[in-house]
């Protein structure tokens, strides 16, 4: 079994929660929102990732035997609830927007309807999967933008968190825009391209660097790239280098070279400068170490005729941003119809937006992305009208939405009572939505630094039944009272 498809992939508080549900008939129908409260990377968009696996897990999620002995034997369950988790499995809705779509802050990226027991268990897992696969690829389609073309390779196997982690990370970087992978296991399990070099200690193995360059492109002349760094780059390393690129060549193989260290601006150069001169044009470079976007923007823009970037660490692990800011909040409520709930917070951008929601993206003539609304469900949302938007915060910032082509709702089904709505989307499919939609968007939100803040609004009728719920709780709390506000305004 799949650790996340084990029941005991949760934090223990929510199973002491859904006992006490369980024990005081609290099993009502629920709607919980999934959703991030800030863009990592300090960037302008997020690329939404992890839905395929998030599903099969879901439909999958079970206690064995095992674990319900293991649960027994920590002392806080009960023999009719561990009965209960022996039958267990998710029965609910899951709403969600395509995997590989561009998101933002603020709005809900899945949506979950099911029996509160359920909804609750699941919170660990879900954002588990959802938050660590949005990160990475967020990251790897911020590489594939500053790369311009080139080719990115994910690296990040042997910094990855774990096994879990550099399995995720592969599948999640090839999302974002990663041609290939240097992990074995994940390019069979998921069907990507595999590419790798030589290491430093296959050249310091042999008696000679020119030895070792030899031996590797005699074993792969149609896939000779030789890592030219570990003695002298621009002196012995460059010099065997040519020497066997041009008995690769006679023989009509391409080869190419890497380098791993050093001031890779002024060595591309250089080297690129010996190898033309060598007669040796079509030879490519590669370079890594510690890559990042931020340090490939910047040798892009010098001019480096850098040909494959090999990306690792601060791809697979987010680098200077280590985990996505995703959150899993209950919305809605009820044993019949379901009412709003809210969740109030001293900071706003921390109070939730209540009620069954949906979110709209405006496009114009170009298919170009506009802005996002979030509108309750049931709101009749159609194209023609002028929307106003209104600021989540609930300030009094607003804009008028009227020069627009088309709306497109986000949230899609893609469970139905616990079983998968569609088959998975194979993963090149998903690479192709993913920077499909960011060439849609315009340039200022994808910047490296400093991008444009894509505005992300609520629908009048959201806005006004989160203010008053705030309002009713503020006056309830004045009146001595701590009840829940009103019911839902129509």
């Amino acid at each position: 079994m799949a650790l996340q498809n084990s029941g005991l992939f949760t934090d223990l508080y929510e199973l002491t929660m859904i006992q006490g549900y369980h024990r005081f008939n609290q099993n009502r129908r629920v709607v919980f929102d999934m959703f991030f409260r800030r863009q990592p990377f300090s960037g302008g968009f997020a690329v939404f990732a992890g839905l395929d696996d998030l599903v099969d897990h879901l439909s999958q999620i079970r206690f064995s035997d095992n674990e319900i002995s293991y649960l027994r034997s920590v002392g806080l369950f009960s023999d009719d609830f561990l009965e209960y988790l022996r039958e267990f499995r998710f029965s609910g809705d899951l709403y969600a927007m395509p995997e590989g779509s561009i998101v933002f802050p603020c709005e809900p990226l899945i949506r979950v309807h099911a029996p509160l027991i359920e909804a609750q268990l699941i919170e660990g897992m879900l954002l588990n999967t959802i938050n660590f696969q949005t990160l990475v690829a967020t990251k790897a389609a911020r590489v594939h933008l500053a790369a311009e073309g080139g080719a990115v390779l994910e690296f990040g196997l042997r910094r990855a968190q774990g096994a879990d982690g550099a399995m995720s990370a592969t599948r999640a970087a090839f999302i974002g825009g990663a041609t290939a992978t240097s992990n074995t296991l994940g390019g069979r399990t998921y069907g990507i391209p595999v590419k790798g070099t030589m290491a430093h200690s296959w050249v310091m193995a042999f008696d000679s660097e020119e030895e070792s360059f030899q031996r590797y492109a005699e074993l792969y002349p149609n896939a000779t790239i030789l890592l030219i760094d570990t003695y002298s780059t621009l002196g012995c390393g460059l010099e065997n280098a040519i020497r066997v690129g041009k008995k690769l060549k006679s023989l009509g193989h391409r080869f190419g070279v890497r380098i791993d260290s050093g001031d890779l601006e002024y060595l591309s150069k250089q080297v690129r400068a010996g190898l033309d001169a060598a007669g040796l044009e079509d030879a490519t470079i590669t370079v890594s170490n510690e890559l990042d976007e931020q340090i490939i923007h910047h040798l892009v823009t010098s001019g480096c005729p850098i040909d494959s970037w090999g990306v690792g660490t601060r791809l697979v692990t987010g680098g200077e941003d280590s985990s996505l800011t995703g959150v899993y909040k209950l919305a809605a409520k009820g044993d019949g119809r379901l009412e709003p709930t809210i969740k109030l917070s001293n900071q706003p951008a921390k109070t939730t937006n209540p009620g069954v929601k949906q979110v709209y993206r405006f496009l114009d003539a170009s298919d170009a992305p506009l802005a996002d609304l979030i509108a309750l469900d049931e709101e009749p949302i159609v194209e023609g009208r002028q929307y106003t938007f209104h600021h989540p915060d609930l300030s009094a910032r607003t804009f008028e939405m009227t020069n627009y082509a088309r709306i497109m709702p986000m949230l899609e089904k893609q469970m139905d009572r616990g079983k998968r709505c569609h088959e998975r989307t194979p993963l090149p499919d998903l690479q192709a939505r993913c920077t499909g939609s960011l060439e849609r968007f315009d340039e200022t939100y994808k910047r490296i630094i400093n991008p444009h803040i894509y505005k992300v609004s609520l629908s009048g009728r959201l806005a006004e039944l989160k203010e008053r719920m705030i309002e009713d709780m503020k006056d309830a709390r004045k009146s001595g009272g701590d009840g829940p506000p009103g019911p839902v305004i129509t």
